[in-house]
This record gives C-alpha cells, sequence and structure tokens, in this order.
C-alpha cells in the first residue's frame, strides 16, 4: 500500500541521485532542486560520462536532447552515460525518465514502446491530473492507488505507443503506473501517462514531477497542506526504497 507524506517514512539521509545532462536537457537544474528538497544530494552526471560516480539513483530530465533529431532520445541513448545506466538499470538502480527522459528509456529498449508526436501535431503545456495506477514501484511507492495528483505536462513528442501485445503486457503485469485523467491531452495508448519496467525501479512518464514540488511554484488548484507538491512525493519515494531495500 501506498503511504502519504504525513505519514513522515523512514528516508535514506545522505543518499546521492544523480541527474543526467544531455545537450539539450532543459530541466536538470528542476530535478536537481527536486532531489535537494527531498533530502538527497544531487549529483550532475554528464553525457560524456563513463561512470556513474557511485549515486544511489538517476534521474533523466526533460528537455529536447541533441534537438530531439532523428527522434526524441535517439541520440542520447548513445551517449557513453548510457552503456553505464543501462547496465546498472537492468542490475536494479531506480531510474526515473521525465518526458525526454522517457523517450531516452523507450530508445534505450529498459522499456517497451515508444513516443511520437502529439496526435494534435501542438506543444501542449497544462496542468494535468493523473490517476496512480501502480505504487509498487521505486519512485511510487508513497502514493495511494487510484490516488488523483496533478502534474505540469510539456511536451510535443508525448504520445506514448506501443504494440497491442505490449499494451496488453503492460496491463496484465501491472505495470502502467500513471493514466491521464479527465482529458488525454497527447493521444497516448489506453491514457497511459507513465510505466515501469518488470522490476519495478524504472519508471518512465511524460508529465514533470520536478515541477510540482513547493507550494506556490507548482499547480494549486488542490486545497490542502499539500497544494502544488505533488511531485515531491516521486523523489521521497525512491529515498524510502533505498531504506528498505
Amino acid at each position: 500500500m501506498g503511504q502519504t507524506v504525513s505519514s513522515r517514512p523512514q528516508l535514506a539521509t545522505g543518499a546521492r541521485i544523480g541527474v543526467v545532462t544531455f545537450p539539450g536537457t532543459l530541466d536538470d537544474r528542476d530535478a536537481a532542486r527536486a532531489v535537494r528538497l527531498a533530502g538527497a544530494e544531487p549529483v550532475a552526471l554528464w553525457h560524456g560520462d563513463a561512470d556513474l560516480h557511485a549515486v544511489d539513483a538517476v534521474v533523466l530530465p526533460g528537455g529536447f536532447s541533441y534537438g530531439d533529431y532523428l527522434r526524441a532520445g535517439a541520440i542520447s541513448r548513445f551517449a557513453p552515460i548510457m552503456d553505464v545506466l543501462v547496465d546498472a538499470a537492468r542490475g536494479g538502480l531506480p531510474v526515473l525518465g521525465i518526458c525526454n527522459g522517457f523517450q531516452v528509456l523507450t530508445e534505450a529498449h529498459l522499456l517497451p514502446g515508444s513516443m511520437i508526436k502529439n496526435d494534435d501535431l501542438h506543444f501542449v503545456c497544462r496542468e494535468q491530473v493523473l490517476s496512480v495506477q501502480n505504487v509498487d514501484t521505486a519512485w511510487t511507492r508513497l502514493f495511494s492507488p487510484g490516488e488523483h495528483i496533478t502534474i505540469p505536462l510539456k511536451n510535443q513528442d508525448g504520445q506514448y505507443v506501443a504494440t497491442d501485445r505490449e499494451l496488453d503486457e503492460l496491463e496484465a503485469e501491472g505495470r502502467v503506473v500513471f493514466r491521464y485523467e479527465g482529458v488525454n491531452p497527447n493521444g497516448s495508448r489506453r491514457g497511459i501517462a507513465g510505466i515501469t519496467n518488470e522490476r519495478g525501479n524504472v519508471v518512465g512518464l511524460m508529465p514533470h514531477p520536478e515541477h510540482a514540488v513547493e507550494p506556490g511554484f507548482g499547480p494549486d488548484s488542490d486545497a490542502g497542506p499539500r497544494a502544488g507538491t505533488d511531485g515531491l512525493r516521486f523523489f521521497t519515494s525512491v529515498l524510502s526504497a533505498l531504506v528498505h531495500a
């Protein structure tokens, strides 16, 4: 079962979370700030690094890596940092891919499916309600099943696609982590906003949790002490997961 922030879970103090920067990355500083607010130490990782510098988890942030040439995330997949990251992720390292980071994870075949242009061919930027589907991943353990959260969304290649067989497998194995609630903003198959791998350590999603970590600086449509901070629980979740690993 997921937990709420008010339960004050034990966190992995002193944890180091790497944030990867590719040429064209836009949200690395926001991701690093979210890591810091959660109580961990952000570690800057460069796309040309061949070493993860002993981090405990990794965030692939949003942006337009390498200008999204060829396909979004297609060139980043071959950066030196990805060689070591793919091996580490397959060994159990928690990895979160946000927007362009999600695209990179599909290109690296750490997650199934692919991302194509939004069905209306327009860039979308909005506050998006998500339904939490899976709380058994390293990045969602502090949410509750079926909970609705509000996270900013901004993309132009955000339509998640996969074969019917892949989609059926994701559904059957409970690997859909988030669905768009109320409106499907980019035409993603079955309203999928985020998925996980079989092990639950790798999660990718299109919305941007790093932009919803502080009251007054994120979506504030919901009243209460957590207004505007739904995204922070992604980062406190992984710290809790590290403690209980």
